[in-house]
């Protein structure tokens, strides 16, 4: 048992220690692959308040992601977006997904710890077919998705409500490559 504590704690440890060094005022430090989000943001136009971009990825060719204006220290948390800001993000994501895949459509936010990017964004995507597991909470509207905290979430439409699956890890995992 004190084993396994301690080694909890040197990884809690040691993931406090992975630091995000992305300054939109210095350029230079945009140009890390962890910062290539912030850099996008950048370039996007003044006033808009979440950033559509495809993703990148040639594993990923019909993913999007939705990418908040708003940068924060370090490793970008959605905590620290306000509710406004979130509801937003999300509001802009799920309206993308719809426009690309109707009824089909799923936005996932994978955990904190598995984020290999240091800016905040939402996957966007095609739901995999037959998926729904776990425990999940039934919504009606973006501004009532839950702070998702240190863990992932994703959410789908079902009959004209979206179900939110909270504590998840690795969440974009449902929809389609």
């Amino acid at each position: 048992m004190r084993v396994a504590v301690t080694f909890l704690l040197f990884l809690t440890a040691l993931r406090a220690q992975v630091a995000c060094a992305c300054d939109p005022q210095d350029p230079d430090s945009l140009k890390e692959r962890r910062c290539s989000l912030c850099a996008v943001v950048e370039h996007a136009p003044p006033g808009t308040p979440v950033v559509l971009v495809k993703d990148n990825s040639l594993k990923k060719p019909d993913r999007w992601l939705a990418l908040p204006r708003t940068h924060s220290p370090g490793m970008h948390q959605m905590s620290a977006l306000t509710d406004a800001q979130r509801t937003e993000l999300w509001s802009t994501a799920i309206a993308k997904a719809k426009e690309l895949w109707g009824d089909q459509w799923a936005v996932a936010y994978n955990a904190e710890k598995l984020h290999t990017q240091c800016h905040v964004h939402v996957h966007i995507g095609k739901l995999l077919d037959g998926v729904e597991w776990g425990e999940f909470k039934v919504i009606d509207s973006p501004d009532q998705i839950p702070q998702p905290g240190a863990d992932g979430l994703w959410i789908h439409p079902v009959n004209g409500k979206l179900h939110v699956h909270l504590g998840e890890q690795l969440t974009e995992t449902v929809l389609w490559q």
